[in-house]
């Protein structure tokens, strides 16, 4: 029998207008949505946020997170949705939804943001695969509006040409501001004349990209565009996500200027731990949870993610990537002790409160309390 723990802590969900609607490829949609006057203010959103809608599909609600793809300045709120199979809630989104209905719309959330430089001369350099390119076109236009000096090279990877999505978009943007945005396409299952452009976006792809597209830097004869880097976004799947970031980093740029955001469960840590741990077993963990507190659990030892045990144990505690990025398993640490192995997502401000983020964190004492009672 599982231990079941009641959800809390959902996003504040309203009624929204499907105000546009417009297929992409032959398998990904737009969705425009309108917000009224009055609920203004609760849809103010940071470009890479996102998104979840909730509605009904083969008799059960379902909830679904979509990365916004407008950018703040142009007030409005889009998104880019993936079919996923004929059978599946996207492709029911798409066939039974239609401009003028309503939909259940949370308010904006995530932390896939960077904060704007207006005065500075910036590189970013952004990867993005399949729907990934979602938030990245958010930051994208938003950085090329704020940010007039700042340069930016996209480096899009997709299966085959047909289904490069939101690729007018990305095309008119590079048309109109061609002196700072380049974009890159990679196909997988289509051949091209450049090998360089053929095959997945990887740790091998990196080091091409960064020795024949980001070379001599015209702006600075004496380095590279690549060592000008500021910062790097990367959005898609996990393990194309673990890949880039670390080519990135072995390539020079610290982790703390490596932004990605992750579209699925993923199990692994992104980058490989570099510590030692001393084992310790028997972890006597108490956990808080929508005001029910539970005692008494037993974890074998400290070996694994703190996470990954309570779940395997059967605990319905809220995670999405078990990665340290979406932090949706975010609590306080109220006794006891952690080491996490990644803590980029948290601020310093949390971190002093106590927060942490169990997906990433190994126990460091014999017992532990975790509060995930965060309102």
């Amino acid at each position: 029998m599982e231990n079941q723990l009641t959800v809390a802590n959902q996003p504040q969900f309203h009624r929204l207008k499907i105000a546009k609607k417009q297929q992409l490829t032959k398998q990904a949609f737009a969705l425009q949505l309108a917000v009224p006057p009055e609920l203004k203010s609760q849809y103010e959103y940071k470009a890479g946020q996102y998104l979840t809608l909730k509605y009904h599909f083969q008799e059960r609600e379902v909830q679904n997170d979509y990365s916004i793809t407008s950018s703040p300045f142009e007030d409005q709120l889009s998104l880019a949705i993936k079919i996923n199979g004929e059978k599946s809630s996207t492709h029911f989104l798409f066939n039974h939804y239609k401009i003028g209905d309503e939909i259940s719309v949370s308010e904006p959330q995530g932390r896939f943001f960077l904060p704007s430089r207006p005065n500075e001369k910036r590189t970013i350099i952004a990867f993005a695969s399949g729907i990934g390119i979602t938030p990245i076109l958010s930051h994208i236009k938003n950085i090329l509006n704020e940010e007039k000096s700042t340069r930016i090279f996209l480096f899009y990877g997709n299966k085959n040409y047909e289904d490069i999505i939101l690729k007018n978009e990305l095309e008119n943007l590079q048309k109109q501001v061609a002196e700072r945005f380049e974009v890159f396409y990679f196909l997988s299952q289509e051949p091209v004349r450049d090998k360089l452009f053929q095959g997945r976006i990887d740790e091998k792809k990196i080091a091409l990209i960064i020795n024949q597209i980001l070379h001599l830097d015209e702006d600075d004869e004496e380095s590279t565009i690549w060592d000008s880097t500021d910062k790097v976004l990367i959005c898609g799947p996990g393990a194309m996500i673990k890949s880039v970031a670390n080519a990135c980093y072995n390539h020079g740029i610290p982790k703390k200027n490596i932004h990605f955001e992750l579209f699925e469960t993923y199990n692994e840590d992104i980058y490989p731990t570099e510590k030692e741990f001393p084992l310790i077993e028997n972890v006597k963990v108490t956990i808080k949870y929508n005001h029910i507190e539970k005692d008494g659990i037993i974890l074998k030892n400290n070996e694994r993610k703190i996470l990954q045990q309570l779940l395997d144990l059967g605990y319905k505690l809220p995670y999405s990537c078990k990665s340290g990025v979406c932090g949706s398993c975010l609590c306080y640490l109220k006794n006891g002790k952690v080491d996490m192995t990644e803590d980029e997502y948290l601020t310093d401000h949390e971190k002093d409160q106590g927060k942490i983020l169990p997906c990433t964190a190994i126990a460091m004492s014999k017992e532990i309390f975790l509060d995930f009672d965060m309102i």
